[in-house]
């Protein structure tokens, strides 16, 4: 199957992020599009999590440890870690969920 990530359906899952998902059988594919200054509040899901700065930059916090990530960056997020977010510019990120992220559909 072919897509055009422009042209998937877009909707605002938190305040400030904009996301356009890709469901497959195993895995969810989210691209977001993401305000300055927008947050992610702590949280943690039985989902293993892949997320890649594609544009701007973004603190990350993982199990208690803050990092700055830019394009081109990954963080790979364990099942069940804490984490949180927060965009310093505006942003683009893609996150890969496995599995199927549900609450996403």
């Amino acid at each position: 199957m072919d897509y055009k990530i422009n042209e998937l359906a877009a909707r605002e899952y938190f305040p400030g992020f904009l996301g356009r998902m890709i469901h497959m059988e195993n895995m969810t594919i989210a691209f977001w599009e993401v305000e300055s200054g927008a947050e992610v509040p702590e949280h943690s899901h039985h989902h293993e999590q892949l997320m890649q700065v594609l544009e701007g930059r973004f603190d990350f916090t993982l199990n208690g440890q803050t990092s700055t990530y830019e394009r081109g960056d990954l963080v790979v997020i364990p099942p069940h870690a804490m984490h949180s977010g927060k965009a310093k510019t505006n942003c683009k990120l893609m996150d890969v969920f496995s599995p199927v992220r549900d609450d996403y559909k």
